[in-house]
């Protein structure tokens, strides 16, 4: 005989930051900037790899699908963040609390195989660069792209399903800032534990497969790159590709810390701030550190300015 579902809960209650009465307004205005910054700063990268017709390569078209899955994530997240530290903790309806772990996990994943897809780049620019045109070309761009998206929406899929098949009786709080996969589970009065499982070993291929793939393109880049007779021409390489390289060990290293490395004795409050740091920081250090201290979209943005004079 079939176990009925027992999900009772229609409302989770975020608690979000706690205890923060003093830096309040402090904590919100700065979330509030830095989304605002987010968001204004991976539109502009879009819009200016539209518009120039220079910036038409693979490796800004994969800067502007990860701008996109960037706005995705801190879209997701933020809003709701916000009107938490106003009103001391936010109310959202399970399915809202399901959607929103979807869209985060959908997003998170298609971001680490996007990071994989400029890793392999600049594998071809710098280790094969005579046949990088020939290789990278527009078709395999868009098909890579497509792949990365469409394996994110299934792999947060497959997990979201997991959640909505346990039993949710009670209670309804979560300490935490968004509805993360941990915290969902916490609720459930389900044996989880096939759950977890699960997802651990989704992760190997979401976060650990793509982490070691871009560790290995990023050998065989800093292999040729020391390899150059000029000085000037591997200060030109490792100037391409540092930048990436420090972002992706930061990025995956706290995913891999967050969701892989157990927990307890760790406290709550260090869980929402690493959290804090690949839900809304990164996003923000994205288009900077990718883009906008990129010679070719500083040269674009002077050059509209100039139209624009």
């Amino acid at each position: 005989m079939n176990k009925k579902n027992l999900t009772t809960v229609s409302e989770i209650f975020l608690l979000g930051f706690k205890n923060i009465h003093n830096i309040k307004i402090v904590l919100f205005i700065l979330l509030l900037g830095v989304y605002c910054v987010t968001i204004c700063g991976n539109l502009l990268i879009m819009a200016l790899v539209s518009y120039s017709r220079t910036l038409h390569s693979p490796m800004y078209f994969f800067l502007t699908q990860l701008s996109l899955s960037d706005i995705l994530l801190t879209t997701d997240i933020v809003p709701n963040t916000l009107s938490g530290i106003i009103t001391d903790g936010s109310v959202v309806s399970f399915s809202g609390c399901i959607t929103q772990f979807y869209i985060f996990g959908c997003s998170e994943t298609i971001e680490c195989y996007i990071l994989v897809l400029m890793a392999y780049d600049r594998y071809v620019a710098i280790c094969n660069p005579l046949r990088y045109t020939t290789i990278m070309n527009f078709a395999l761009t868009v098909k890579m792209i497509l792949v990365a998206w469409i394996l994110g929406a299934l792999f947060a899929l497959v997990t979201t399903l997991s959640i909505i098949g346990l039993e949710f009786c009670g209670p309804n709080v979560i300490d935490h800032y968004f509805c993360d996969f941990t915290p969902i589970l916490e609720l459930s009065c389900s044996e989880t534990s096939k759950v977890e499982l699960e997802v651990f070993y989704m992760s190997v291929f979401v976060m650990i497969l793509p982490f070691l793939m871009t560790v290995t393109s990023y050998g065989s880049i800093i292999s040729t790159i020391l390899s150059l007779s000029s000085k000037l021409q591997r200060s030109k390489a490792f100037s391409t590709c540092s930048s990436h390289l420090v972002v992706v060990c930061m990025f995956y290293g706290i995913l891999i810390t967050v969701y892989m490395i157990p927990t307890k004795g760790v406290s709550l409050n260090a869980n929402k701030v690493a959290s804090l740091l690949y839900t809304v920081v990164t996003p923000m250090l994205n288009p900077i550190i990718y883009s906008l201290r990129n010679k070719d979209i500083t040269e674009t943005i002077n050059k509209l300015k100039k139209q624009l004079a």
